[in-house]
């Protein structure tokens, strides 16, 4: 069992490189966002929201090198406002009124999503449209709903969610080096 999962991560990694120009893509947009002193916020359901906690972590506090903090948000982490947005509007909100309420026009909106039809995710997805703010997928199996509707989806081609999962919070590190490597060639920290 350990082996086959093993090669079933290695298979999907190498699947991940047939998409660097996705990949880099999704980089650009990020760095350009912070470049410009705009936010990155991400979210997701279940792990998909550990990946998006993860992701902001690395931004705010450091990936790999010492610079300044960077300004990345996971919508996942409030619980005053997770409970009282879900009980009073409906679960479905809980993101998209964290994006009304805290997202500018050229922000990033990373929404993690396996399934791709989260409608919570594409809620948010939504606002952040009528916010002027760029959408970022995160998605697996055929991308879902969210496929079409984001600026840039990055699709995991995989049916298996712990693959799918594996695979973006490998780019989302990604995205986190590269984001460290510009600001350590262009500004010194």
């Amino acid at each position: 069992m350990i082996h086959k999962i093993i090669e079933a991560h290695i298979e999907s990694a190498q699947k991940l490189l047939l998409q660097e120009a996705e990949i880099l893509a999704v980089c650009n947009a990020c760095w350009n966002a912070i470049y410009k002193g705009n936010k990155i916020f991400l979210a997701g359901n279940g792990g998909s929201a550990a990946d998006a906690q993860h992701i902001a972590a690395e931004l705010v506090g450091r990936f790999t090198t010492e610079r300044r903090a960077l300004p990345a948000l996971a919508l996942t982490t409030d619980t005053s406002v997770l409970t009282s947005v879900g009980n009073d509007y409906g679960f479905e909100n809980i993101f998209s009124r964290q994006i009304e309420a805290f997202a500018q026009a050229e922000d990033i909106f990373i929404a993690i999503s396996t399934s791709g039809t989260s409608k919570n995710i594409i809620k948010a997805v939504e606002a952040a449209q009528l916010k002027k703010v760029k959408t970022i997928g995160f998605l697996g199996y055929s991308g879902g709903t969210l496929k079409n509707m984001v600026d840039l989806p990055l699709v995991i081609s995989s049916n298996n969610t712990a693959r799918i999962q594996e695979m973006h919070i490998l780019v989302g590190h990604i995205v986190c080096a590269f984001i460290d490597e510009k600001i350590v060639n262009n500004f010194n920290g």
